[in-house]
C-alpha cells in the first residue's frame, strides 16, 4: 500500500519532464527566477532538461555560463544577494568539488553571519550518473559532505512527483538549496498532476506501509525498496518504505515511529558506506530509537572504492533490489 501523494489523477510524465514543468511555471510566475549553467540555452542542457527555454525567456533569464564550477555558483550567489532567485546547474554532482567553498563556506553561512539580514535564495541543481558507465570522475555521489554545512538544504527526489513539487518549493525557499538528481531516474514515469503543486522540504514520506521490517531509502533506491517490498509480501514480510526526501534538515520522526512499530531497519544508498548517509541515519536512530531495535541495522551502501568503469563491475558496485531483499530477509 502507498501512501504517497502521487497516487491522484495525473498524467504520466518521465522525471526529466516532471523537473521541466517545475522550472517552466517558475519562470513564468516569478521574473526574479533565472537559470545559469553549461549548455542550459542554445543546447536545452545536457539531459534536455531546459530545451526551448532560451527562446522564450531570453538569454537574460536562461544563461550559458563559461566551465568553471566555481563562477557558476559564485555568480548565483551574487544574484540571489541582488534580489534574483537563481537555478544554477551544475552538470555532474562530481563537479560540485570545484564550487564546495563558494556553496559551503559562503552561500550556507551568509543568513547565520549577516544576523540573518542577508538572505540566499538559490538552489543547485545536479545529477550523480552512477551506473551509466561514466566511470570514476563522472559517476560519483556524495550527499553526506553536505550534512555538515548547516544553512543549506540538500533535496533527493526519487519520482517524478516528488521532483517537480520539491524543485518549486526549493526555488521559493529563502535559503540555498542543493537539489540532487539522479541520471538513472531521467526517463522514469510517474504520475504528475497537471495542475500546480508543491511539496514541503524537510519532511520525510512513507511511501509504503508495512509492520515487519523498515527500509529507508535514497534517490533511486527508493523504487527499488519498493519493488523489492512487493517481492517479499509474497513470502509473508512485510515491508515499510521511508524516503526522507530532504537529507538536511532530516525529519526523523517517521523513521523513528516506523522502527518503533517493526524494531528492524534496513538502509539503502548509493553513497560510501564509511561516512555515508547510512552511518548518518544509523547514529540518529541509536541516539533516539535504539530501544525499539529487536536486531542489528542494515546499512546497504557502495564499497569504499572508486567507481569502476566496466559496466559489469559497476553493477556489482552498486546496491540492488536483490540486496535490499536479502537483507530484509535477513533481519525478520
Amino acid at each position: 500500500m502507498s501512501t504517497s501523494s502521487d497516487d491522484g489523477s495525473g498524467r504520466q510524465l518521465t522525471y526529466a519532464e516532471a523537473l521541466r514543468e517545475a522550472l517552466y511555471a517558475e519562470l513564468k510566475e516569478d521574473p526574479a527566477v533565472i537559470l545559469m549553467g553549461e549548455d542550459i540555452g542554445s543546447y536545452g542542457g545536457a539531459y534536455r532538461v531546459t530545451q526551448g527555454f532560451l527562446e522564450e525567456f531570453g538569454p537574460q533569464r536562461v544563461c550559458d555560463t563559461p566551465i568553471s564550477e566555481i563562477a557558476i555558483v559564485g555568480a548565483a550567489i551574487g544574484a540571489a544577494l541582488g534580489g534574483l532567485r537563481p537555478v544554477a546547474e551544475i552538470m555532474y554532482m562530481d563537479f560540485l568539488t570545484i564550487s564546495v567553498e563558494q556553496l559551503v563556506v559562503e552561500a550556507a553561512k551568509m543568513h547565520f553571519m549577516s544576523g540573518g539580514n542577508l538572505r540566499v535564495p538559490m538552489v543547485v541543481r545536479t545529477q550523480y550518473s552512477l551506473g551509466r558507465a561514466h566511470g570514476a570522475q563522472h559517476s560519483q555521489f556524495f550527499p553526506s559532505w553536505f550534512l555538515q554545512a548547516p544553512g543549506l538544504k540538500v533535496v533527493l527526489p526519487s519520482t517524478p512527483y516528488d521532483a517537480k513539487g520539491l524543485l518549486k518549493s526549493a526555488i521559493k525557499d529563502e535559503n540555498p538549496v542543493l537539489f540532487i538528481e539522479c541520471n538513472l531516474l531521467y526517463r522514469s514515469k510517474g504520475l504528475v498532476p497537471s495542475e500546480g503543486y508543491a511539496l514541503p522540504l524537510g519532511k520525510s514520506q512513507v511511501k509504503r506501509k508495512g509492520n515487519d521490517v523498515t527500509i529507508v531509502a535514497i534517490s533511486r533506491l527508493v523504487t527499488e525498496a519498493l519493488e523489492a517490498a512487493t517481492r517479499l509480501s509474497s513470502e509473508g514480510i512485510d515491508v515499510e518504505v521511508i524516503d526522507p526526501q530532504t537529507i538536511q534538515p532530516l525529519d526523523m520522526v517517521p523513521i523513528i515511529e516506523s522502527i518503533e512499530k517493526t524494531g528492524r531497519l534496513v538502509i539503502a544508498s548509493d553513497d560510501s558506506k564509511s561516512g555515508g548517509l547510512g552511518a548518518a541515519i544509523s547514529s540518529k536512530v541509536m541516539d533516539d530509537g535504539f530501544d525499539y531495535l529487536d536486531a542489528p541495522i542494515i546499512n546497504l551502501a557502495s564499497p569504499d572504492l572508486p567507481i569502476p568503469f566496466s559496466p559489469m563491475l559497476e553493477k556489482a558496485y552498486m546496491v540492488s533490489q536483490d540486496n535490499i531483499v536479502s537483507a530484509a530477509r535477513q533481519l525478520v
